[in-house]
């Protein structure tokens, strides 16, 4: 065998080798990076059942009418079941004054006065607080309610909406895992519109119970984009030409008819995430607070 033919050799050994080592490297990082993104998901998974544990499961799906809230006693307490703080103890003979305001939050509220409200819809897995910082919109884009890093981050309110602004735009992550708000995405099926209906968000002052009025996909255009609508920017509907503008464009774009409506002074709640059948896609529902 020639000196020349036993370098070829070594080098093709060579070059074996340090291909095996970054196939091997390459491997080990992806391999990481899934068992770290599997342990981030399963501790914000924990961390969120921490807060609803706080809350009370049963209280979470209860009727938004305030008006007889506390009005009657709780059932014996017997299997363990959570009890409303403000009713334990209470008897038929001394009964409390109706109260407007919730407070099953503000042991929540306490350990982060950011918290805007919470969000459900019954059956799925949508089940999550809201944030608020207008100073710095997107502040828990990716953190968790402690604050700490999280890729799912929490739900959070538009930094331009206000509490009396007609209507509550709320962001979340469309997770691969179907967390967050990837649930919202599954209205695009008017069959699971037909069976959620409704949409549970509950603010620091009162419960609600919202009607889903349409769906869409949409788009986050450039500031160029001329004649689209850009449903994200319509954060005070108090004008009543804005309100009926902005119901126009919903209507339009909706993906079917729900042949709910709604009029000048409702209050609307827009939850919107991410949506891949195009670039910068999203998607939307559209929900009107129903009457108490």
């Amino acid at each position: 065998m020639g000196r020349l033919e036993q370098k070829k050799k070594q080098r093709g050994r060579r070059l074996k080798a340090a291909t095996l080592t970054v196939c091997l490297a390459v491997f080990c990082v992806s391999a990481y990076m899934v068992v770290s993104q599997l342990v981030q998901e399963k501790r914000d998974a924990d961390a969120f059942a921490a807060l609803i544990a706080q809350i009370g499961p049963e209280e979470l799906h209860n009727s938004t009418d305030t008006s007889t809230a506390g009005t009657e006693p709780p059932p014996a307490d017997t299997s363990g079941a959570y009890v409303t703080p403000d009713t334990v103890g209470v008897s038929h003979e001394e009964e409390p004054q109706p109260d407007s305001g919730i407070h099953k939050y503000d042991s929540l509220h306490a350990q982060n006065s950011d918290l805007f409200g919470w969000i459900c819809i019954e059956n799925t897995g949508l089940n999550y607080p809201v944030m608020y910082t207008p100073n710095d919109p997107e502040y828990y884009l990716h953190r968790a309610f402690d604050g700490k890093k999280s890729s799912s981050g929490v739900p959070f309110m538009d930094g331009h909406c206000t509490p009396d602004c007609g209507n509550y735009i709320i962001y979340g992550h469309h997770m691969k895992n179907g967390t967050m708000f990837a649930t919202i995405t599954d209205y695009a099926d008017e069959e699971f519109w037909r069976e959620h209906p409704i949409i549970n968000f509950d603010t620091m002052d009162e419960t609600g119970e919202y009607e889903v009025l349409a769906a869409f996909y949409a788009k986050a255009y450039k500031v160029n984009d001329k004649d689209v609508f850009r449903y994200y920017n319509y954060t005070d509907l108090t004008d009543e030409a804005i309100f009926d503008e902005y119901l126009g464009h919903v209507y339009d774009a909706a993906l079917y008819d729900t042949g709910i409506t709604a009029r000048y002074g409702d209050q609307l709640l827009t939850l919107t995430t991410c949506s891949y059948h195009t670039t910068d896609g999203r998607f939307v529902v559209v929900a009107r607070k129903k009457a108490a």
